[in-house]
């Protein structure tokens, strides 16, 4: 089980799922939205998510997504793709034990920062790591390096 909140313990959730994949996103949006330089994501298959306390409240960031954060603190909790509507990302920090669910790979590796060196040896892709266009910015050395 997955369980965690946000930093004021408004909203409060868990997941008995097992994670469909965990990773690390360097796209712009994210970055601001967290005001972070990556965001750690583990995606569990949207039914799953309990909310235990709490709501979260819904924003728009995009023309293909929508977030939820708690609207005492601010923490950002969730992330739901349009083209992905079973599947809910929940932010990795917000865990109540991130440790529990290592990224296996970076996702948006075109808009990182320049200044943020990786040698963590882990798949850095493009965008996405899954679809036609995915295509692949290192030879990882370890890790499959396959889009999943």
């Amino acid at each position: 089980m997955l369980a965690g909140g946000c930093l004021c313990g408004n909203v409060r959730y868990r997941t008995e799922a097992e994670p469909r994949t965990s990773v690390i996103c360097h796209c712009e949006t994210c970055r601001h939205t967290h005001g972070a330089p990556m965001v750690g994501w583990v995606m569990v298959p949207a039914a799953s998510l309990q909310l235990t306390a709490g709501k979260p409240d819904t924003y728009r960031s995009s023309d293909r997504a929508t977030r939820q954060f708690c609207n005492v603190c601010g923490t950002s909790l969730f992330y739901v793709a349009d083209a992905r509507p079973d599947e809910i990302d929940i932010a990795t920090g917000t865990l109540d034990d991130p440790s529990l669910v290592p990224p296996v790979k970076h996702i948006w590796g075109e808009q990182k920062l320049d200044w943020l060196r990786l040698d963590d040896a882990l798949p850095l892709w493009a965008q996405g790591s899954v679809g036609p266009d995915a295509r692949l910015l290192n030879e990882p050395s370890s890790g499959s390096g396959k889009a999943d």
